[in-house]
């Protein structure tokens, strides 16, 4: 049975390179599917499961952390692979303890999709060998008290709507999309500024680009 793979990424030449490669290099894996958002990935995986999904972290509408969160809620086995182009240990290991198997260097990702997808489905973890200095063991063997990450507290929803706000939409655009009222909006707004002792909204959207919610 070949390995069945969904790519989620908002460049359709990284989607298209990766393709390229596991057509011309992996006969026992095949491409079923592919998307731009968090959100179409989570609608593909409802209507065709994977065995494993490749998640941009930084995505439009659903980042590609909370992507993977809702994945693994819906199904606590689901092997996911990050893809980013950040090789800084703080991404890393904030990717690998939410429960990716896997974390790609985009620079890499050619490189090293085949074996990554092929560990990660055999059960192990992988991250490129790009990234110097991280280890995986030392990451989820190391102590980690989430309370003291700023911005941990925040919620799933809260999490959506600070990436909402970073990519320009309004109370109301907001509002519309996740179906509840302005006052519900203003109530989680108020709750993040607290969580985050963030006043200003250029502040939040600097906020949300650095710690990969969004991008700009």
């Amino acid at each position: 049975m070949p390995i069945k793979v969904i790519l989620a990424d908002d460049h359709s030449i990284v989607r298209e390179g990766l393709k390229a490669v596991l057509k011309k290099t992996a006969a026992d894996i095949i491409v079923a599917g592919e998307v731009s958002d968090g959100n179409a990935a989570l609608e593909l995986a409802k209507k065709t499961p994977a065995d494993i999904y490749v998640l941009d972290i930084t995505m439009p509408s659903l980042n590609g952390l909370e992507a993977m969160a809702r994945l693994l809620r819906r199904d606590k086995k689901a092997k996911i692979i990050i893809l980013s182009m950040h090789d800084d240990r703080p991404t890393i290991e904030k990717a690998l303890r939410a429960g990716a198997r896997g974390y790609l260097i985009k620079e890499t990702a050619a490189e090293d999709i085949v074996c990554a997808l092929r560990a990660v489905y055999n059960g192990r973890h992988f991250l490129s060998p790009s990234v110097s200095g991280v280890e995986i063991d030392d990451i989820l063997d190391a102590p980690f008290d989430k309370l003291k990450k700023q911005g941990s507290a925040l919620t799933s929803r809260e999490r959506e709507i600070v990436q909402l706000i970073a990519e320009g939409l309004g109370d109301k655009q907001i509002a519309y999309k996740f179906k509840i009222s302005g006052n519900t909006i203003h109530v989680h707004r108020h709750n993040i500024s607290l969580k985050l002792d963030i006043h200003k909204q250029t502040d939040l959207v600097r906020y949300a680009v650095k710690e990969g919610i969004a991008k700009l």
